[in-house]
């Protein structure tokens, strides 16, 4: 079931050949990253980004690779839908004070 105001974000995970390489993606990209970068034996270098599938694709180039780690959004879905309504801090017989007008139950 899609709804028309959902949108997708991948994170994904960003593979540099070297830090010149990778200055230069970041530069140009400027994509949304998160958390730091890592580097590995082989001298390349990695980080996350929160993109579109679409900035995903274009992200890719000679000596950088991209692989889509989950999709940020729909995780950041299902974590909303485990927060429950109303205030659980609220007496039971309390009532809601302000400026507003009362509605009376049908």
């Amino acid at each position: 079931m899609s709804n028309e105001n959902e949108y997708t974000v991948l994170r994904v995970r960003v593979t540099a050949k070297d830090a010149d390489t990778l200055r230069a993606l970041l530069r140009e990209a400027r994509p949304d990253v998160g958390g730091r970068v890592r580097e590995a034996e082989d001298g390349s270098l990695t980080i996350d980004a929160y993109v579109s599938p679409e900035q995903a694709e274009a992200l890719e180039r000679d000596g950088v690779t991209v692989t889509t780690v989950e999709d940020a959004a729909a995780v950041g879905r299902a974590r909303q839908a485990e927060v429950g309504q109303g205030d659980r801090y609220a007496p039971e017989d309390a009532v809601p004070q302000g400026l507003a007008l009362k509605v009376k139950d049908a």
